[in-house]
């Protein structure tokens, strides 16, 4: 399936031009904090940019496509920040131990900051949607990308598929970040959610069990 580029994608804004369609970005974003990804209408945005319909379309061809463009613009940022997390820390001996806290708690972070696009990124792909599939898949691919590095350089050498490995690690992380509040009402512990999520990673990427455990 062929991507439709949105009206701006060949055109410089200026400041002002740029302001405004971050001005849509955040009305949008916070929308779907309000609301589900269906009900989002073009008029709603509008009116919650403080600015016209006819506006708006000087931007984007629908809510649609202004919704694409928020949920790319938001994992062109979050993928290469995860990734740059996962390559700057030591994963030898207890060094490790630590990093894997930290990738888990990031990408929890990232979760509970940008849920509703996510969720929206999550729905539509399962519906078929490539255009979202393809987000999320530069979401998740920079991170895992990240860990087939860590992974190939692990001193025992004992990994036997690198990409397979990266690829459980990033699903489970997401997974389970996606999902940590209805874990949390299930009665699991949030704390130990984390823990869990970081003995995962350290024990695929050290080939070690955590210290403690």
């Amino acid at each position: 399936m062929t991507v439709q580029p949105s009206p701006d994608a060949d055109r410089q804004l200026g400041r002002r031009g740029e302001a405004t369609r971050q001005r849509f970005l955040s009305a949008i974003a916070e929308l779907l904090e309000e609301g589900t990804y269906r009900e989002l209408t073009v008029v709603d945005v509008a009116r919650r940019a403080g600015t016209s319909p006819a506006t708006f379309y000087q931007y984007f061809a629908t809510a649609e496509d202004a919704v694409l463009s928020l949920a790319g613009s938001t994992v062109d940022v979050a993928g290469p920040e995860l990734a740059a997390l996962i390559e700057a820390r030591d994963w030898t001996d207890a060094h490790g131990s630590d990093a894997s806290l930290s990738v888990a708690d990031a990408f929890i972070a990232l979760w509970e900051r940008h849920r509703s696009i996510l969720r929206v990124i999550d729905l539509a792909t399962d519906e078929g949607d490539q255009r979202f599939r393809d987000v999320r898949t530069r979401l998740l691919g920079a991170p895992a990308e990240a860990f087939v590095v860590v992974l190939r350089n692990r001193p025992d050498r004992q990994v036997v598929d690198p990409l397979a490995d990266a690829g459980v690690l990033v699903s489970m992380l997401a997974h389970v970040s996606a999902h940590i509040e209805g874990l949390q009402s299930w009665g699991a512990d949030r704390d130990e959610l984390r823990r869990s999520m970081a003995r995962v990673v350290f024990l695929t990427l050290t080939g070690q069990s955590s210290p403690g455990d």
